[in-house]
Formats: C-alpha cells, sequence, structure tokens
C-alpha cells in the first residue's frame, strides 16, 4: 500500500458515565489512552484490507480528550502494510500513531 491508496475516517465520543473513567481523574476526568487505543483499532479494522491482527506500533498522546468530546480519527496508509492515525478534537491534535499488522 502507498499513502494515496488508503484514506479512512471515523467519529466517537465517549460518554461522561462511560466505566473506564471512574477515578480518572475526579474532578479533572480525562479518556484514558487504552480507550481511545481501543476506538482506534475498533474504526479501522473493517474497512482496511489487512486480514492479520493489529498492532499499535507507535503512539503519542498530545492532549487530553474530556469524556463527551467528538473525537475524529483520520487514517492514512503509510509504508507497505502500514497505517498512520491522527486524532482530533476539533482542531486540537490528541494523539498520533501507527498500526500494522503483528507479524513484520
Amino acid at each position: 500500500m502507498t499513502s494515496s491508496t488508503t484514506s479512512l475516517s471515523g467519529e466517537f465520543t465517549v460518554a461522561p458515565e462511560h466505566p473506564a473513567l471512574a477515578g480518572h481523574f475526579p474532578g479533572n476526568p480525562v479518556v484514558p489512552g487504552v480507550l481511545i487505543l481501543a476506538h482506534v483499532l475498533a474504526g479501522v479494522r473493517p474497512r482496511w484490507p489487512v486480514q492479520e491482527p493489529l498492532m499499535v506500533r507507535q503512539v503519542k498522546f498530545s492532549s487530553p480528550l474530556r469524556p463527551g468530546e467528538s473525537c475524529r480519527i483520520d487514517y492514512r496508509s503509510g509504508r507497505a502494510r502500514e497505517l498512520r492515525f491522527e486524532c482530533h478534537a476539533g482542531d486540537r491534535l490528541i494523539a498520533s500513531g501507527q498500526l500494522g499488522p503483528e507479524s513484520p
């Protein structure tokens, strides 16, 4: 795959009542990174042609995502069998990284 062959996007919102938010953090709630990554992986799987199990090869969290904020995920293919992603809440970058199959 080349960067021009795959361009996907998706969106999600984590409700303030979500059980993963309990204690994360009282008075200053933040969506846990693992929950953001779960949405990244779930959003790409039905639309990306690689059939092997995917893993997060690299991730950088740039800004906190708050409960109730809408988060857009943009995907684009990188080198062969790699997929880059960026998560945005409005114009703010939340996270970015790279996905790929478990086997190199």
